[in-house]
């Protein structure tokens, strides 16, 4: 076995689907049978057996199958491997489905189909489920390795055990994954909360992208979903682990190591929620251009241990997506309060946004009041530099928030002069 979170993904799947078909046929429902003929000598009757059509039966209950705990977290596993096209070819799929949900979901079902093979009463063995695993695993698996790496989040909290978030990345708590290190498995944030690890599971291929710089990149994704969905300051611990094929953990480094300055409690109502946004924050992220600078400067903000560092970083990004004619024009604080504020609120705003501005060339010449004071404003400037990057990465707002901004200043400059 070369792929010890795949196996326990499927074999949870068998036992849960084992009982669901056992107790089908326990109520009443039939398996079908088809009438083959043996075969015989000239001189005898011809010979018949009925064989039991196991995939059919299965294929009538694959709604009522997909609708079981286990399901999803076995089809995410089987999406997280690269050779499921050599398995369907092999199982005798002719056209294989493109997308990798639909492959994954179909090498489940053909998986199914081969644990219970010719079988009417669907008893689960061990023989049975090796055999099955074993043949996928060595069609899955060929040519490749599989690495694990488990990175903390500081900052976190599940209800659940474990939010698969899919192509093998998921979040579990570190005192429900009893394979992960001890060092990450007893790390905890200075607020005492129990860690939450982020892990991820691929399958590597000869020539693929080095280990440890696609878990960075993938973990750095996943923290930018993370702090765009909440407030608490999330941040990587200092180290990750990663091990290939089963071999000890080996640590590495993975970020800074910033504070926390908070917890986000993700309860077990919102997973989905969170699930679907991080997915769409992956999709929509920007590889270049000002949203993609704008980001990154984010990144660095929540990264400062300072908040007169923190000023600039938020700053810098609020002008690159709203003030590209340069901060001389002083245009910025009237357009981040045109998108953020309610129009009776924009003049407190603009004023507030004015002074953080003023507060910046306090700081650069050394005069800037304590980074105590400091926090709760820049945490508002940060906030709404969220909720900006948020709506345009969500389809919510206009990539060009200088003309949405431009835009709503001048809705607002022709009512009041329709008014007065």
């Amino acid at each position: 076995m070369r792929n010890r979170s795949l196996h326990a993904a499927l074999a949870a799947f068998a036992e849960e689907a084992a009982h669901q078909l056992a107790a089908d046929t326990a109520d009443g429902a039939d398996v079908p049978f088809e009438v083959v003929e043996l075969g015989g000598t000239r001189r005898e009757a011809p010979l018949y057996c009925y064989r039991p059509l196991t995939a059919s039966f299965i294929d009538e209950r694959l709604s009522i199958l997909g609708r079981l705990a286990s399901y999803l977290p076995a089809v995410h596993a089987l999406a997280a491997c690269g050779g499921l096209d050599s398995y369907l070819v092999a199982r005798g799929e002719v056209q294989v489905p493109a997308q990798p949900r639909a492959r994954a979901e179909e090498a489940l079902r053909h998986f199914l189909t081969r644990i219970f093979h010719e079988s009417t009463d669907f008893q689960l063995s061990a023989d049975r489920l090796s055999y099955a695993y074993d043949e996928l695993e060595s069609l899955v698996m060929e040519g490749r390795a599989v690495t694990e790496v488990v990175a903390p989040i500081m900052g976190l909290a599940l209800t659940s055990e474990e939010i698969a978030l899919g192509d093998g990345l998921s979040l579990v708590r570190a005192d429900a994954y009893r394979e992960a290190p001890p060092e990450a498995r007893r790390a905890t944030d200075d607020g005492g909360h129990q860690v939450v690890l982020a892990k991820l599971t691929w399958e590597a291929a000869p020539g693929d992208e080095a280990p440890l710089r696609h878990a960075q990149v993938r973990l750095r994704r996943l923290l930018t979903g993370l702090r765009l969905y909440d407030t608490a300051g999330i941040v990587l611990a200092r180290t990750a682990w990663t091990r290939t094929g089963g071999n000890p953990w080996q640590p590495f480094a993975i970020a800074a190591g910033a504070q926390a300055r908070g917890v986000c409690v993700v309860p077990a109502q919102q997973e989905d929620e969170l699930r679907a946004f991080l997915s769409l924050i992956a999709r929509r992220t920007p590889r270049s251009g000002e949203l993609a600078w704008a980001l990154g400067r984010f990144e660095l903000a929540n990264e400062r241990p300072r908040a007169s560092d923190a000023l600039t970083d938020v700053l810098l990004a609020l002008r690159a997506l709203l003030e590209p004619e340069g901060p001389q024009t002083g245009r910025l604080p009237g357009r981040v309060a045109a998108l953020c504020a309610i129009p009776e609120s924009r003049a407190q705003v603009t004023e507030r946004i004015a002074h953080l501005v003023a507060l910046e060339r306090s700081v650069v010449a050394g005069v800037a009041p304590e980074d105590q004071a400091l926090l709760p404003l820049v945490d508002e400037l940060t906030g709404w530099l969220r909720a900006l990057l948020r709506d345009v990465l969500c389809g919510h707002l206009d990539s060009d928030l200088r003309a949405v901004a431009d835009e709503m200043l001048a809705e607002e400059d022709a009512r009041q002069r329709t008014i007065v």
